[in-house]
């Protein structure tokens, strides 16, 4: 169990794992530090496509997450009509939808409160519910710890969520902080919030971080290529 892979049939036995060594699953909102509760967090970092395939297994076995979405990014488009319909679905099937927020876009505290309450409005229009949370993409140390809320919502990097429960996250495809199972938080009977990241979980069997990285390009690559040929007669020709 300790050598589960990356795939998608690992990320289940994982959770199924950690169910198993007495953990109850629980959103952002109601998990109490000193219960055996899991909060399953996901930062969409790259591709909503994947993310989807990933909160599908989870519904699947009745388990729910939160899903963090980025809304300034190059790497999609939370509001065309796939993305949207993706997150909506997500939604519907009973995972939350928070906010994924690059505090680099923003100069200043002040404006890093306002961009952050105008991102949520718009992602509280695609997904069609209340974004109660926040998670910063790739967070400097000032925005770890504290309990200062961003835009009047809680994030993911609070001290309750790290400090007073334990973290575990799969960064750069990797348990870099040790696997889940070896948790200090699992001996000692306490919460857990757990950050994983479907790109490097989703696609074909025996791809290591670079391969799955290579894979989310194509995607986008053939993407972009579809919507060219659809929208422009110079590329279609080219295609024929």
């Amino acid at each position: 169990m300790n050598d589960i892979p990356f795939t998608l049939r690992g990320y289940h036995d994982l959770i199924a794992g950690l169910l198993a060594r007495g953990y109850d699953l629980r959103s952002f909102h109601d998990a109490d530090p000193a219960q055996r509760h899991l909060a399953l967090r996901h930062d969409i970092d790259q591709s909503i496509h994947s993310a989807r395939a990933m909160a599908d297994l989870e519904s699947a076995n009745g388990w729910f997450s939160t899903w963090f979405v980025l809304v300034r990014t190059e790497m999609y488009n939370p509001l065309s009509r796939a993305a949207t319909g993706h997150l909506r679905a997500m939604r519907s099937a009973g995972h939350e939808i928070g906010l994924h927020l690059d505090a680099t876009y923003y100069g200043s505290e002040t404006d890093l409160q306002a961009g952050a309450a105008v991102e949520c409005r718009i992602l509280e229009d695609i997904v069609e519910a209340p974004v109660r949370i926040v998670s910063f993409h790739r967070p400097g140390k000032e925005r770890l710890g504290g309990d200062t809320p961003v835009a009047g919502r809680p994030h993911t990097y609070m001290d309750r969520y790290t400090k007073l429960i334990g973290y575990c996250s799969d960064s750069r495809g990797a348990w870099r902080h040790g696997h889940p199972f070896h948790h200090s938080a699992l001996v000692q009977g306490s919460a857990l919030q757990l950050l994983t990241h479907a790109v490097w979980w989703v696609g074909p069997d025996g791809r290591d971080a670079r391969g799955r990285l290579e894979d989310v390009l194509s995607e986008r690559i053939a993407t972009l290529d579809a919507e060219l040929a659809g929208n422009n007669e110079v590329w279609r020709a080219r295609r024929q």
